[in-house]
């Protein structure tokens, strides 16, 4: 299984993040994932429900892919360990 069957991508267009649901997952706050992820295995992703006025947590986050080739290649290698 790879780290895109766990996280399922959301469709997005003209931007250089790829949005990510991740309930195949974890049932944390898209929050505590993001910090979790971070400080775990190394991987920076944003919570989706921060640009919410109301907080709503859909359990999406966002990651950058304006990388090199290397950082990105690193980045799946550990996301599949999740």
């Amino acid at each position: 299984m790879t780290w895109v069957d766990r996280f399922k991508p959301v469709p997005c267009s003209g931007t250089y993040f790829q949005m990510m649901d991740y309930t195949s997952i974890s049932t944390e706050p898209d929050t505590e994932f993001s910090r979790r992820i971070t400080t775990q295995h190394g991987v920076a992703s944003i919570p989706v429900s921060v640009f919410y006025n109301s907080g709503q947590d859909h359990h999406v986050v966002r990651f950058c892919f304006a990388k090199k080739d290397a950082t990105l290649e690193k980045a799946a290698e550990k996301l599949c360990r999740i």
